[in-house]
């Protein structure tokens, strides 16, 4: 039939070939050999856009996310806030409103500052950190509020969101930093922030108060419906770097965005911004090496003990944890694990939980006191660890539970499902997937001990909520 043609109908026909083709070659996945993952042969990939393709094509995907001083991947954060089209001039967010120990607050700061961002606060105050009292765990509110670098790293986060989120500017002297705010109003005491619950931005009905804010993305829109109709309330004109905005959130709000809303690069790399700061980095670093030292490079487990007196009670008691734990590591192997790492703030729980475990599977526990005084310097290394507070001190636990081959804690801890969480990281870094919640086998890194039957009850929508 070809041959039949004329010469004009067969250069009209080459043409439409060629044109098909075109069409669907560019419809094809491409070969992107920058992305392809650790430990595979090859990886067929739709190829990212050009606006982040310089960004991708880097080594963000191969960095080791677990790791407690890994770098912080800025892409996937920058992809958001250059989405954002609300960012509004003399919008400042506050977030201080925190309370708890390390996986509380941690998460706390970073829920406010996804609601800051989507919001399109252009100001942010340095978070401070509510301490506890060290004599009754549970008094969770008469300590002071002591600076960001309590805990985390206050360079490393300032140039975190300078970088991935220029239109935030971080105000690291108080409320007495931000422009346009009257002298007098605020050393009289009469500059009051707008307190808010981003649940109550939305219709919820037939959802359970402690649910998730299924409404995140409609935030920022009902927000500024809210803003408009408060500043005209008050007899004000809109919201400007003259006339700034101040918004805190209410306590309590932590469990509350569902991370996986912005895709799983963002909700494995957020929390890299809130890193550790370097001294406390350092002594984790050393005490985790003291453990390898002790096992003989064999290999260690680690422990979280969650008995302390502000554990709620309905959580797994210390039978139920000791039970569990050591029935998982006479699992493990074979060879079983000859040492484990120890995490606990509780010493005469601690105690039992070691004798029980050399007794019954000849098994060495030991904590981060026994480890120091090991090392030849000994007695710095315990002055150091005996100046920090005991939250503080959970920190150092963090750091060696990061870099332990296996880990056992217990849900519903914040603590344990940060740490266990972080570790999950480390297989695919930016492609991870969530946490199977519940299963038996944990991800093959990390188990937690508890009860997995009520998603409320049972504090489940906290793994739903938290950004490791």
């Amino acid at each position: 039939m070809f041959t039949s043609l004329s010469r004009q109908g067969k250069v009209l026909l080459l043409v439409c070939t060629i044109s098909l083709v075109t069409i669907w070659t560019c419809r094809l996945p491409q070969l992107c050999i920058f992305d392809q993952r650790p430990h595979t042969t090859a990886a067929i990939t739709s190829c990212p856009s050009s606006h982040a393709h310089h960004e991708q094509s880097g080594s963000s995907f191969d960095v080791d996310l677990s790791a407690p001083d890994a770098p912080f991947v800025s892409w996937p954060l920058a992809r958001v806030c250059s989405e954002n089209k609300r960012w509004t001039p003399g919008l400042v967010f506050i977030c201080d409103n925190n309370s708890g120990g390390i996986g509380n607050i941690r998460n706390f700061i970073l829920t406010c500052l996804r609601y800051a961002i989507e919001s399109g606060a252009t100001g942010l105050t340095l978070p401070t950190i509510q301490t506890r009292s060290e004599a009754k765990l549970a008094d969770l509110f008469v300590g002071k509020k002591l600076p960001f670098a309590y805990f985390f790293d206050e360079a490393h986060f300032r140039a975190g969101l300078s970088e991935a989120c220029p239109q935030i500017t971080i105000y690291g002297g108080g409320l007495g930093d931000v422009p346009g705010l009257d002298a007098e109003e605020l050393s009289a005491g009469r500059v009051k922030p707008d307190q808010i619950t981003p649940n109550h931005f939305g219709r919820r009905g037939g959802c359970d108060a402690r649910d998730l804010n299924r409404h995140g993305g409609l935030f920022g829109e009902q927000f500024h419906v809210f803003l408009r109709e408060r500043q005209e309330q008050l007899g004000l004109g809109p919201v400007s770097a003259s006339s700034p905005k101040l918004v805190r959130m209410n306590w309590g709000v932590q469990w509350n965005w569902p991370v996986m809303q912005d895709g799983p690069e963002f909700t494995a790399s957020f929390g890299g911004l809130l890193r550790f700061r370097d001294d406390i980095l350092a002594l984790g670093g050393r005490t985790a090496d003291a453990m390898d030292k002790l096992a003989a490079g064999r290999g260690f487990v680690g422990i979280h003990l969650r008995t302390e007196n502000d554990a709620l009670g309905a959580w797994p008691t210390f039978e139920n944890q000791t039970a569990a734990y050591l029935a998982k590591i006479a699992g493990l192997g074979p060879p079983p694990p000859e040492y484990a790492y120890l995490a606990t703030g509780n010493a005469t729980e601690a105690a039992r939980l070691a004798a029980r475990a050399l007794a019954q599977q000849g098994l060495r526990v030991v904590t981060k006191h026994e480890l120091l005084r090991l090392a030849d310097d000994g007695d710095e290394l315990l002055r150091q660890l005996d100046a920090l507070s005991w939250d503080q001190q959970a920190l150092v636990d963090f750091v060696v539970l990061l870099r332990c081959g296996y880990f056992l804690g217990v849900s519903p801890s914040s603590f344990s499902m940060n740490v266990a969480l972080k570790r999950h990281l480390r297989a695919d870094g930016l492609y991870t997937r969530p946490w199977r919640i519940g299963s038996s086998d944990g991800d093959g890194r990390s188990w937690l001990v508890g009860r997995y039957d009520n998603y409320w009850e049972d504090w489940l929508f906290m793994y739903d909520s938290l950004w490791p």
